[in-house]
């Protein structure tokens, strides 16, 4: 048995791990990762980047379906799922490529084999033990289903949907939250039928209701079927598709049935409970420093209760490292950790929704004003539809920046400057927006809740 010696060792290489060894490394720290499959973890090879190559070629799809109406004449001949395929692998290996040297190049000891915590300082893999003055817990998430859901032949997940060769005719999408509303948007630009089962009132239920509706409206309006607030009741297949039966008796023929119903956290059979780490349902249990109740233990990514974002793994890992060479690093709450629902119109929103805002400043105190993108030159020019709501503390900060429409994940990164630094419109108004860009949206919302509106009313 041999023993190995850090500074810092991290259990996992997704985002939130290898983001934590870059820091440490910068920080002048030894780091490790240990990682049982491919550095990069779900959001690389199968999450974020793989779905949103889908997304983008579906995106393809419907401009050459729309062409003739910006004076090109194209069309669909079909979706050659091979090529879309090849583009999504071709993909994920460049960025998988470009992680590893990155990695290399930052001096970090990638160990690739399957860890477990052996001690508050120690993860063993195999029979060699990496020891580690800070161990950083950061094994990431798994598809989650329904109890006693089988994921199985026509049954599947996000990570089996990536891998299909062909597209459904039919699909039934059970969850409405982002991946489901994401892969529906795909598959129907692909020419399938799709329906979401939600047993929510609404699609995307943790999103301002305003654009939840909008969604909804835009979905109806793209042939994409939705049951809301009806549950789920079971499911029976064989080799040419699934039949769905929902609690109020509807029953859905289709070729799947999609399983999005959210993901659960990686840390069972690792030792944590062992070792005597905080658990509440499978998650690690954390103070706001990210910090365990074992010393010198920390947890980052998806296995922290919160948002399974990503970005907001980035944010923790680099956290936890500023954190362990006593820098001090600032909280940033999940409310204001941007999101952003790749579907067609796209979803974008940092803060407290309007009526968030309104249980915790009052009713009387939160002013909320929404800019409709049919007012934005460029939005026309891309032919879609949308609106900008801001959400502001009367005579105070903007909290909440919440929107929907083409290509507006793209002004989330000025939504969340705004919130985050606690601007008032009145401070944000003075400044320049570029036009025409769809940009000028947060620049026309900013002006009117500063009382000065241009092109709004």
């Amino acid at each position: 048995m041999a023993d190995q010696q850090f500074d810092i060792v991290v259990l996992g290489g997704g985002s939130a791990g290898y983001a934590a060894a870059i820091r440490a490394r910068q920080l002048g720290f030894t780091a490790a990762v240990i990682e049982k499959d491919k550095l990069g973890g779900t959001c690389l090879h199968r999450g974020c980047v793989p779905t949103k190559a889908l997304l983008h070629s579906a995106e393809i799809a419907d401009v050459a379906r729309e062409g003739e109406a910006y004076g090109v004449l194209s069309s669909v001949a079909g979706i050659d799922m091979a090529g879309v395929t090849k583009f999504r692998t071709n993909l994920v290996a460049g960025k998988h490529k470009g992680l590893q040297g990155l990695l290399k190049a930052n001096g970090i000891t990638v160990i690739e084999g399957e860890g477990r915590l052996v001690a508050a300082n120690t993860v063993q893999v195999g029979a060699d033990r990496i020891i580690g003055k800070n161990v950083v817990l950061a094994t990431g998430s798994y598809s989650r289903s329904l109890p006693g859901l089988e994921i199985s032949g026509r049954v599947i997940t996000s990570e089996q949907a990536l891998e299909l060769t062909d597209v459904p005719k039919r699909v039934v999408i059970l969850g409405g939250g982002v991946i489901g509303v994401e892969f529906a948007s795909v598959w129907r630009s692909f020419g399938a039928d799709v329906t979401i089962v939600e047993g929510l009132p609404h699609l995307v239920p943790n999103e301002e209701e305003s654009v939840s509706k909008q969604l909804e409206r835009a979905f109806r309006k793209r042939g994409i079927d939705f049951k809301l607030g009806v549950r789920f009741q079971g499911v029976t297949q064989d080799a040419n598709g699934v039949t769905v039966t929902l609690e109020d008796g509807t029953t859905l023929p289709a070729d799947y049935l999609l399983v999005a119903v959210g993901r659960g956290p990686v840390t069972q059979g690792i030792g944590y409970e062992e070792v005597g780490i905080s658990m509440d349902r499978g998650f690690v249990l954390t103070d706001e420093r990210l910090a365990t109740n074992v010393p010198g233990v920390y947890a980052v990514g998806d296995i922290v209760p919160g948002l399974q974002l990503a970005h907001r793994g980035y944010q923790q890992g680099i956290f936890v490292a500023e954190e362990i060479a006593g820098l001090n690093p600032v909280v940033v709450q999940d409310v204001n950790i941007p999101k952003v629902t790749y579907c067609d119109p796209e979803i974008a929103s940092v803060g407290l929704t309007e009526a968030k805002a309104k249980e915790q400043y009052g009713d009387d105190n939160v002013t909320a004003y929404e800019y409709n993108l049919a007012g934005n030159a460029k939005s026309s020019i891309l032919g879609t539809a949308g609106t900008v709501k801001a959400v502001r503390v009367n005579d105070g900060p903007v909290v909440g920046v919440h929107m929907i429409g083409a290509r507006v994940g793209e002004l989330v990164g000025e939504a969340q400057l705004i919130v985050n630094w606690e601007a008032y419109p009145e401070d944000v108004a003075p400044f320049i927006h570029g036009h025409p860009t769809q940009n000028e949206t947060i620049g026309e919302t900013m002006l009117k809740l500063a009382g000065k509106p241009l092109h709004a009313i």
